[in-house]
């Protein structure tokens, strides 16, 4: 037994190879988990399952065997779905990844509610499942390095439910604030507070928040384009004028709200700027 066991590790780990074919009935299960932990840590050790190797034939053969090893490791069973995520092959994505919620829901329900969002913009199940990682954990989740409440902030506003949006990001700011500092506060949550309060018609709040961006980091394409519309709507058509120049410098220098495979919500782009801009100067 021992030899098969080891034969088997060193073939995987070395080859990449199905080992499908091979007999496991005869191992115990808790033997095969513990195959799949090493085949797992040893690869992910190297170069982990992303970048240039996420998604090749040669992952996906080492994941279908790890997950041939132990079909509870959860692990795997996210990894192996996220390729057919980045491809807008939500079914096949959707199958695999809910494997992994099933087995290990306190990691991957959370991180789930972020693929909603951002891939689907399936706002309703996003929030049901922040909501549910709330009865989850004791503590706060943290999917994709941002707080729950940041994540239903967007979703809400994707919703235009903006009154939970601003209520989420007052608690979320709130809580950032007292954890570290204002200073520390992610812009976005800045920027995506005040085009809450825009969109709801609250212009001053808006502003305020705008503001807030542009204090703690000077180049904002987003803020400086929502402060030329204020402006331009109170009737302030040079000052308008200069802040829609300033915010497209900005975001032809790389400084505007986006994110890698997605687009962000109420991402901006150079021909909103220039439409704007246009706009102020026919107002002149």
């Amino acid at each position: 037994m021992e030899k098969l066991l080891k034969y088997c590790l060193s073939f995987l780990l070395l080859t990449s190879l199905s080992c499908k074919n091979k007999n496991f009935d005869e191992i115990p299960f808790e033997e095969r988990k513990l195959i799949a932990k090493q085949l797992w840590d040893s690869e992910n050790s190297k170069h982990g399952f992303d970048h240039i190797f996420q998604g090749t034939p040669k992952a996906m053969t080492l994941l279908d065997n790890i997950i041939a090893l132990d079909s509870t490791h959860a692990k795997a069973l996210r990894e192996i779905s996220v390729p057919f995520l980045k491809r807008g092959i939500p079914h096949e994505w959707k199958l695999r990844f809910d494997k992994a919620v099933a087995h290990d829901p306190t990691t991957w329900v959370p991180m789930r509610g972020y693929l909603y969002l951002s891939f689907y913009r399936d706002y309703e199940k996003a929030i049901a499942d922040f909501n549910a990682s709330d009865s989850l954990t004791s503590y706060l989740d943290y999917p994709q390095g941002h707080s729950v409440d940041y994540w239903r902030g967007i979703a809400y506003l994707g919703a235009k439910d903006y009154d939970n949006s601003v209520a989420y990001w007052d608690k979320h700011i709130t809580k950032e604030t007292e954890d570290s500092g204002e200073e520390w506060v992610e812009l976005e949550a800045f920027l995506y507070r005040g085009i809450a309060y825009y969109e709801s018609d609250n212009k001053e709040k808006a502003n305020e928040n705008f503001d807030k961006v542009i204090q703690y980091f000077t180049n904002s394409a987003d803020a400086k384009y929502y402060k030329a519309k204020l402006l331009l709507n109170e009737g302030h058509k040079k000052a308008a004028l200069n802040m829609i120049e300033d915010a497209i410098v900005d975001f032809n220098n790389g400084y505007y709200n986006n994110k890698a495979y997605v687009e962000t919500l109420r991402q901006i782009y150079l021909l909103d700027l220039e439409e704007l801009k246009s706009k102020i100067i026919a107002s002149n």
